[in-house]
Parts: structure tokens; sequence; C-alpha cells
């Protein structure tokens, strides 16, 4: 399905793009204030007039057309305001027009949490907050009630975290035996890199020892180690790795350290036991799915058996704090794949789970190569996500933080569900964005907080053989960015 918004001129483009893929996923739209394609199934036209929003598009009538205009004069030339004017127009005729309601309304960004969490350190009520988040966003109850018992938990959490003298640190592995076919991170397969993966690590050593040194008045509250897949590094490299950032970085303020071990097939003794002696405190051993049938399709070269004995293996060994990923909507699968994959889980006891709906970004092969996919169905619902939750709860485990993506199957969401005392302080603070991160390797992304409305990012390359070669520059950007 082709879609096309005409605007008078450029503004919000990317709200509207979002709003009107999420009422047709899978659709291509085309939103532009130059000429637009005259072929198109379906038309839409939005008219910024000196006091008002003019949108056009087809009724649900067949041969008719709906034409509706808000004023925006109260704005007083406030775009957030003007843009909230806009979306709640748009949301209300796409609405009407194919007689769907969007669980998150027509909020479009990744972070809705951050609504509420505003409001609470307003003072509003959870009440006034729910009301607020129905009638400006048209969020269904349920998500609403969702977005602010997670916003409770994350604020009680942040109170106890020093926001504004704290940092934290990510270090980037780009590495994975395998990519996934919904992938689309900046992850390569190890075997391709094999012979240039020290060459690698001296390119990350020499950033972390360059860079140390930029929070040195500062706490490192929170280490991440993501990617990729951080276990595809040999047991040696990785402690090396692992002792370079205890030579260069003050542990004395941490309170979290997280490691993702991700795959199974790269789980060993050998590698727990080195992240044991660096009292690594949180891993991650993320199956996506217990259905051996989806595995296979995904590309995951892996088996549902090997993440019992990653899992057991961990376990004896005395990891206390074991997250798992879980996504829904993968090909294939419906409410009882999903039933079978959350009784899976249950049965090991994870000390957390994050649920993710699947995000289809263009690069992903799944999207690149969608036509071999389309017999195959997509699925993600509210019982989905429901049962989901149900099983989490079941198993001690409560919603601490959320966030979202564009092109989400059923525009759901990502809800990670922890037991007390078990809920990651990093995915909190990344998505709230309220404390700098130092953010080292390929593909890694620095937040320099500076304000709570000034956010810096310093982006390093994605490319693994331009960082390596580039590593003088990445450092550079990041010396320039922190000022």
């Amino acid at each position: 399905m082709i879609i096309t918004v005409q605007l008078n001129k450029r503004d919000f483009e990317y709200d509207i793009h979002s709003l009107v893929r999420a009422f047709y996923p899978g659709s291509e739209c085309i939103v532009s204030a130059e000429r637009v394609p005259e072929e198109a199934d379906l038309k839409i036209s939005v008219f910024y007039e000196q006091n008002s929003i003019r949108i056009r598009m087809p009724s649900p009538e067949e041969g008719e057309e709906q034409n509706r205009s808000a004023s925006v004069f109260a704005c007083g030339g406030d775009r957030r305001q003007i843009k909230i004017v806009l979306k709640k127009l748009l949301y209300e005729m796409l609405r009407e027009l194919t007689g769907q309601e969007l669980p998150w309304g027509d909020l479009t960004g990744i972070r809705p949490t951050k609504i509420p969490m505003a409001m609470l350190r307003q003072g509003k009520s959870n009440a006034e907050i729910a009301r607020h988040m129905r009638e400006t966003y048209y969020v269904s109850p349920a998500k609403g009630a969702l977005a602010i018992s997670i916003a409770n938990r994350e604020k009680k959490l942040l109170d106890e975290i020093d926001c504004e003298n704290g940092y934290s640190l990510y270090i980037g592995i780009p590495f994975c035996p395998s990519i996934c076919l919904y992938c689309s991170f900046s992850s390569s397969p190890i075997e391709r890199w094999k012979d240039r993966t020290d060459a690698y690590m001296d390119a990350l050593c020499k950033e972390i020892d360059q860079c140390a040194d930029m929070f040195r008045d500062r706490k490192l509250q929170t280490v991440y180690m993501g990617g990729g897949t951080p276990t595809t590094l040999e047991s040696a490299q990785m402690d090396r790795l692992l002792k370079k950032i205890e030579e260069r970085f003050d542990f004395s303020h941490l309170l979290e350290y997280t490691v993702e071990a991700g795959r199974p097939d790269s789980v060993t003794e050998d590698k727990l036991r080195v992240l044991a002696a660096h009292d690594i405190g949180r891993i991650s051993i993320n199956p996506q799915t217990m259905n051996q049938k989806t595995l296979d399709l995904i590309g995951r070269k892996h088996t549902v058996g090997q993440i019992r004995e990653a899992f057991d293996l961990a376990r004896g060994m005395g990891f206390d704090n074991i997250n798992m990923d879980l996504i829904v909507g993968l090909p294939g699968e419906g409410i009882d794949e999903v039933k079978h994959t959350m009784e899976e889980i249950g049965a090991l006891d994870p000390d957390s789970v994050t649920v993710h709906s699947l995000a289809l970004k263009r690069a992903a092969r799944l999207n690149l190569m969608k036509d071999q996919y389309q017999d195959i169905s997509f699925k993600s619902s509210s019982e989905i996500m429901d049962l989901t939750m149900r099983s989490c709860e079941a198993g001690g485990l409560h919603p601490y933080y959320l966030y979202r993506q564009k092109n989400m199957a059923g525009n759901f969401e990502n809800v990670g569900y922890a037991k007390d005392s078990k809920e990651c302080l990093y995915n909190i603070l990344i998505m709230e964005e309220v404390q700098s991160i130092l953010a080292l390797g390929a593909g890694a992304s620095t937040k320099f907080v500076h304000a709570a409305d000034r956010i810096e990012r310093v982006e390093n390359v994605k490319d693994i053989k331009n960082y390596i070669e580039r590593i003088d520059e990445m450092i550079e950007r990041k010396r320039q960015g922190g000022r």
C-alpha cells in the first residue's frame, strides 16, 4: 500500500510519518512538502495555516472526504503544543477512517514513561496522570496504567542514584555467532572477523585508555557490556578487556555491572569463570523464543536444549542475576507458541525477563527479503502481550522499564520485568536520559547530559574496519563533545 501525505510546508514530518505507519503497518508512506506521487492508495493533505492546522483525507463513506481543522491560536507558537494539536487531529481522522484504536494512542516517541515521570516530579497524582494520557494522547487505560506504574518504580530507583555527579559506561562488542534474520544492529559474524578480533580489542583498549579520564571527577555507577554478543570473545580476550576496564576506571561507587552473555552457543564454563573472577553481577542469556522451529527460521544457530544448558551452567556457577530476552511477533508464532516459550522460561526462573515486540528495521534481512516470508504470519496482539505480563508476574517479576520502537508488531512496546532488587539500572538510565553515558566501541553512542533539556550525542562509526582505522578520530570526537 502506498500512502502520500502532502504538506504545504515542512514541519513535523517524522511525527506524521510515524503515526500514519502505526495505523498502516507495512505500508510505504511518503510525507513531503515537495511534489508527491500522483498514484497512491491513500492521499492525505496537511495544511499549516496562520492560526490553525487543516487535514484532508478520504472518509469511511466511499466517495466522501474528511476535511477538518484545529485551532493552534492558544498555543502561542509553542511547538510542543502545536505538535499535540496536529497529532490529535490526525489520530482522530485516521481512527475514523480505519475503525482502529491504537494502544498507545498518538504517541510516536520511544520513551512514553517520560510523560508520567515528568508529571510525578511535578507532584501530580496517578489519577491526574492517567486522565492526561487518556485525554491528551488517547493512550488506552491499560497502557496508561502500565506507563504510570513503571514511572513510579523508576522514580523510586532513580531517586537513589546520583544522576548529576554519576555516569554510566557502555562497552560495545560488535560480533555475533551468526546474524539473526530480524537484526539491524551493527554486528558482524565472528567467523568473518576471527583474524582481526585482536585488532578490534587493541582499538577498544586504546579508546578506554584515552577516554577514562573524561569523567574522572564523577562517580561511575553502572557498567554495561553489550553488542553484538560480548561472549563471542575468547576467554583470554574477555579477561584482557575486563582487566583494562578495572585498571582505568574507579569502581568505588559502582552499583551494577552487566555483561550480555546473549547467545547460548557462545557461553562456556571458561568464559563464565572469567566473568565470575571479575565480579560481574548481572548477565543475560537470551533465547528470544523456546520454539526450535522459529530459532531455525530466524538464524539462531543453537538449540532450545543449549539455552537450558547455558542457563543451568551459569546458575550452578553462582550467577544470581540472570536476564533473558524474548521477542513476540516472530514469524509464524501465535499465542500457542508464545505460551510455550513463557512456560519454558518460567521453569528456568530467571531474575529478569525483557519482552520485545518485533520491530522490523529497514536494514534487517527479514525486511529486505520480506517477499520470501509473505506467507508467514507476524502476530502480536493485546492477548499475547497480556499473556507475557501474566506469566512474568506469576514468576515474581514486575515491570520496571519500557520503551517503544518504530514499526513494532501491533504498535505495542518492549517491557523489562524483574524480581525485587534485580532491576537493571542501566536500562532505566538510558531510557530516562538523566545521566551521561560514556560509550566505547564500534557503533557506540555517547550521551553527554548537560541539563534536563540539553543532551549531546557523540557517535562512533558502526563499521568495524573504520572504527579500527579511525580510532583517534573517535577519541577526539568525545573530547570535543564533553566540553
